[in-house]
């Protein structure tokens, strides 16, 4: 079949090059990666994925929520001034 239409899409420089370089350790361009991936639109008649939000556990909520607040400033980021120190730090958490 010819290939007589373009599609024109915008994306961040950081996306299409990691793009380009996963898609070229499996033998393809991204136009053949579109092209794929409508093909797979059309015989599932949708996505050919699932689409949703991704659910964390309480765990990870909290440490997501952890790093918001050290970037926000709101509580401080512990730093290390060698990896013995950090060693350390880890194994008296686990006495706790």
């Amino acid at each position: 079949m010819a290939k007589t239409e373009t599609l024109h899409i915008r994306v961040d420089a950081a996306v299409k090059s990691g793009v380009e370089a996963t898609l070229k350790t499996l033998g393809l361009s991204t136009t053949d990666a579109v092209n794929i991936f409508l093909h797979q639109v059309i015989l599932a008649g949708g996505l050919p994925f699932e689409v949703k939000n991704p659910q964390y556990n309480a765990e990870t909520i909290a440490a997501i929520q952890e790093a918001r607040d050290i970037i926000a400033g709101k509580i401080p980021a512990k730093s290390y001034n060698n990896v013995e120190e950090l060693m350390e730090d880890l194994n008296s958490d686990d006495e706790d």
